[in-house]
């Protein structure tokens, strides 16, 4: 057995961050070749009773998709009136049928201290659905997702998508 290596330093604990990885239950791809077929994909999802409790995490570039998907989702909701990305402010509420729909776009969420000034916690630990785009701006702070997204551009117009659901309600929303 080969000698031990003398250590020029005394021997100490470092404390590492625990990073959080969601484990996934279940993967789905889904082909949106247009918008009328995000749109189909929205109806369809709105339509599961597990979505109205549920967190969705909405990945991908600039320009993917996620608020068009978003928008889709809300429509087939049942919500009504202009329907905008969240982008300055953060959350738009929404709310339909005693449903409470909170959508959050983190895009340009940078400060922790954002996070309790906003109420955001006190959003997710209340009933309702939410929706978040740019979720890895917020990571640390938000929940494990039901649902994540993954929208990527495909030949210009179409959309590739992966579903991964993270939960047992996610693998219902999955289905």
């Amino acid at each position: 057995m080969p000698p031990r290596p003398q250590l020029l330093h005394e021997p100490r604990t470092v404390e590492v961050p625990r990073i959080r990885h969601a484990p996934i239950l279940g993967t789905r791809i889904v082909a949106w070749p247009d918008e009328t077929a995000c749109a189909t994909f929205a109806k369809g999802l709105a339509s599961r009773p597990a979505l109205r409790d549920a967190y969705l995490e909405l990945h991908g570039g600039l320009g993917a998709g996620k608020t068009t998907f978003v928008r889709h989702l809300l429509r087939a909701l049942g919500v009504t009136g202009r329907i905008k990305s969240p982008t300055y402010a953060v959350v738009e509420p929404y709310e339909v049928d005693g449903l409470a729909i909170s959508h959050f776009d983190f895009y340009r969420f940078d400060d922790a201290r954002e996070w309790e000034d906003a109420g955001l916690r006190e959003l997710f630990a209340a009933p309702g659905l939410k929706l978040a785009e740019w979720p890895q701006q917020a990571a640390a702070m938000l929940p494990l997702p039901d649902l994540r997204l993954l929208i990527e551009v495909d030949d210009g117009e179409g959309r590739r998508v992966e579903l991964q659901a993270c939960t047992p309600r996610g693998l219902e929303l999955l289905r």
